[in-house]
């Protein structure tokens, strides 16, 4: 019977090439393998936690003030093209931020992964293309790679100079062919004996590489060939050597302007010739450079996109926030128009969204795990949600948000929306093919150890797996068909979490439903986009979950329950939508049991949240915290809603001003301020 399973399964399983299995090998899993097992580990989701910051506490205080120090120093003006440029690029590396994944023994500032998000919100939230070039030498790249797989020669002679700014990085992957994709028509490099010495023959053409105009040390990846059999170890495949600006036949000549964003990018091209010691660890990692790039990701992914989403969004919803109760129309402020409210609630809850979450991601990361799948989520999501929330404060701000001019605090975050959304491996592909497709295989606790017992034509190991897969299944089945969730946490009476739950549950079992279409669910995009957006909004709930018990506030409540629902309300929408559109017809009854029940948002609840909002200063404090605003049009809204507030509660000017002449002195006020 199982042989004949066995080799059932083996038709539907998808072909899976050498380059997606290092993938799925790379990096770790996290709370991601309990959401596809269906059942979370609250004792561990919940158990105490250690504040990073307080292991580094001079350290911390020390980079917060130069962050504040270099913000004062550049300003809001787009950092290239700029005449001062390498004078921007040498304060920040004599001040430490291009060294903040860089050992200490190196000349480094290593700091917690807390520490750097905070840092890159900061510099995002103020000049967006200053968080570009800090981010990007902290983030995939040459520094990463050479401390993980570098030779000893290597990091001692590049990291001390890559900490402190003497050498800016950049990393040369992304071609006119393949984007991003290192396994698509990349770059090659033939292996060659030139005047009596082995070399690498390099043909180059990458582009859209950030800080490329002004880098003097370059990752490049390239696929080697070796037709000569010159190579001992006959190693081939992707690899990644570096270089540096003064290697002949290098040309660095010509700019992209990435959407008048301000930040250096560019094409590097030319014939090169190399020396196997230039690839990173030596000539023994020729052919290594895939899996190094997937073990490499987390940063990039995980922690300096997020950590940018996470800026633009504070300032923006603070800065509508304000507004809102400025601006007057027909007499009355517009954050007293429901269709306002509408929008800036949205703006807010994702907000809040993209704060548990990177709060909660940098804390798994911190730990020490690398979930790849996670760090998909991260980049994916927060990007898209930031980019919905600027669209939508533009919607509020009006022709103010599309002027550009000096109360303009629109543009520069706009024009960087895009760049987020695109780099890093493009949002439309993360969902439609990473999330969902590698969480099925790397966080399912058992299709990948299934696919491995089928490779390795392993009978014995794929019993053993698959009975468990099925045990699991049927456990599941049973409690969704009982519609009595199993109670995880003690406050049993808590009924968001009580449904998320059950959501979880439902989706373990639409995932093993979904891995029956085997190898087409490459093809099924918008299936498995589908079950990727039901698999983030679970991250992003036991996010909101974690934030809360960690950082508990009365006041936060219904901010929490409100965004847990708005997350719920879009599984259960989501899920609803797959199970109507599963392609095996004969199979597809068994899934109306996991159906939902649609929820619609209550208008009053929405009305109350907006009211908790704008009372609520501890939040506010903690946007406020998060960004740097000195000299910006938020600043200035500040200072007015203070003078507001301390002018309408003197009981004189109560008497003086009637509810009309109110209003007409605020517009006044806004008018003077902005003028």
């Amino acid at each position: 019977m199982y042989r004949n399973i066995f080799n059932r399964i083996k038709k539907i399983i998808p072909k899976v090439s050498e380059t997606e299995i290092i993938a799925l090998r790379s990096g770790g899993t996290g709370i991601d393998r309990e959401i596809f097992q269906g059942k979370i580990d609250y004792k561990k989701l919940l158990s105490p936690i250690t504040i990073i910051n307080n292991k580094n506490s001079l350290q911390t205080d020390v980079m917060n003030s130069n962050t504040e120090e270099l913000l004062q120093k550049i300003g809001t003006i787009p950092v290239y093209p700029n005449k001062n440029i390498m004078e921007t690029m040498s304060t920040l590396g004599s001040k430490g931020f291009l060294g903040m994944i860089i050992d200490k023994k190196y000349g480094g500032n290593k700091l917690s992964i807390e520490n750097q998000s905070s840092i890159l919100t900061k510099i995002s939230s103020f000049n967006p293309s200053l968080g570009v070039v800090t981010m990007v030498p902290n983030s995939l790249g040459p520094a990463e790679l050479i401390q993980h797989y570098g030779t000893k020669e290597q990091q001692d002679y590049y990291l001390p100079k890559l900490a402190n700014g003497t050498f800016i990085p950049c990393f040369g992957l992304t071609g006119p062919n393949n984007g991003s994709d290192a396994i698509g028509q990349i770059d090659e490099g033939v292996v060659e004996i030139i005047n009596g010495q082995l070399k690498i023959k390099i043909t180059l053409n990458k582009r859209y590489i950030t800080l490329a105009p002004v880098s003097n040390l370059i990752g490049i990846a390239f696929k080697v060939k070796y037709p000569n059999n010159l190579l001992y170890n006959k190693k081939s495949g992707i690899t990644i050597a570096l270089v540096e600006s003064s290697q002949t036949g290098l040309e660095q000549k010509t700019y992209h302007n990435p959407n008048n964003a301000g930040f250096p990018n560019g094409t590097i091209k030319g014939t090169i010739c190399v020396d196997p010691n230039q690839v990173i660890g030596g000539i023994e990692n020729i052919g290594e450079g895939w899996k190094m790039l997937m073990e490499c990701l987390s940063v990039g992914r995980g922690v300096s996109l997020p950590a940018s989403a996470n800026g633009s969004s504070k300032f923006i919803t603070l800065a509508i926030q304000y507004y809102i109760n400025f601006r007057k129309q027909f007499n009355m402020d517009i954050g007293s128009m429901e269709a306002i409210r509408e929008k800036f609630i949205d703006m807010y809850v994702n907000t809040w969204i993209i704060h548990t979450s990177v709060k909660f991601t940098n804390h798994i990361l911190d730990s020490g795990v690398t979930p790849s799948v996670i760090t998909a989520i991260m980049k994916q999501q927060t990007t898209e949600r930031a980019r919905n929330i600027l669209s939508q404060g533009m919607d509020i701000y009006s022709g103010s948000g599309i002027c550009t001019g000096p109360n303009n605090f629109f543009t520069n975050f706009y024009n960087s929306s895009p760049i987020g959304i695109t780099v890093e491996g493009s949002n439309t592909l993360t969902r439609g093919l990473i999330i969902f497709g590698q969480g099925l295989n790397k966080s399912h606790p058992y299709i990948f150890p299934i696919f491995t017992n089928i490779q390795e034509d392993d009978l014995q190991g794929f019993k053993k797996n698959f009975n468990s897969m099925l045990l699991s299944i049927v456990k599941n089945y049973i409690e969704v068909l009982k519609l009595n969730p199993i109670r995880l946490l003690k406050k049993s009476d808590d009924n968001e979490i009580e449904r998320l739950n059950i959501l979880t549950l439902k989706f373990s079992l639409l995932a093993n439903f979904i891995a029956i279409i085997g190898g087409k669910i490459k093809s099924k995009q918008m299936i498995s986009g589908s079950m990727a957006d039901i698999l983030s909004n679970l991250y992003l709930s036991y996010s909101l979950v974690w934030y809360h018990h960690h950082f508990p506030t009365k006041s936060h409540l219904n901010l929490r329950n409100h965004s847990l629902t708005y997350l719920m309300n879009d599984i259960d929408f989501t899920m609803n939508l797959i199970i109507e559109n599963y392609p095996i017809q004969y199979i597809k009854y068994l899934l109306y049991p996991l159906k939902n029940t649609i929820t619609y948002p209550n208008f009053q609840d929405k009305n109350k949240l907006f009211i908790d909002i704008i009372n609520n200063k501890q939040i506010e404090q903690l946007f406020k915290d998060d960004i740097y605003y000195k000299g910006t049009v938020l600043e200035k809204m500040e200072k007015l809603k203070m003078d507001i507030t301390t002018i309408f509660e003197s009981s004189y000017e109560r008497k003086v001003l009637n509810y009309f002449d109110y209003f007409h002195w605020i517009d006044t006020q806004i008018e003077r301020s902005y003028h």
